[in-house]
């Protein structure tokens, strides 16, 4: 089992410039209707896949994860406008599970599906991590000490500011 590197201090993440963060989910709302919600579950690796192996994608990193009914991903997008374009793309394998989602279920209420989009101004955010693997925003961005000025919520947000 694949056990990612603790760092053993206080650490922050530093992006430059803006960014968005993209939460997107799924709860199975019938658990009894495998056939429903298993398709939309395995839709997401393929994407994720791609997406990965394409650094110019604009995806910056993914976190994810899964309940009993839910399912969370936290993605970090270099912009707004890379998300739409992925979601766009014919070529790409968004378009046809989100096709497959539509004609097998739509508003049925087997399967639920959401996301929010937040854009993240340079400076407006502030991350801390203690023991622990890089994560969150820290995946996706560089990780600093958190010390001298990075030492408290006000100071790293102060660091950040533009």
């Amino acid at each position: 089992m694949y056990m990612p590197h603790v760092i053993e201090q206080r650490m922050s993440a530093e992006i430059e410039g803006d960014f968005v963060v993209f939460l997107i989910g799924m709860r199975i709302n019938k658990l009894w209707k495998m056939h429903k919600w298993l398709p939309v579950t395995m839709a997401m690796p393929p994407m994720l896949r791609e997406l990965l192996q394409n650094p110019d994608s604009g995806l910056l990193g993914v976190n994810s994860y899964f309940g009993l009914r839910n399912t969370l991903l936290i993605q970090y997008w270099r912009s707004f406008e890379a998300l739409e374009v992925y979601a766009r793309d014919k070529s790409k394998a968004h378009l046809p599970a989100w096709a497959m989602f539509n004609k097998k279920i739509a508003s049925n209420g087997d399967v639920g599906i959401w996301h929010e989009t937040y854009k993240v101004a340079a400076g407006q955010y502030e991350t801390v991590y203690n023991n622990m693997p890089a994560y969150g925003l820290g995946v996706a961005a560089r990780l600093a000490a958190a010390t001298g000025k990075r030492e408290t919520a006000k100071g790293r947000m102060e660091v950040h500011a533009p």
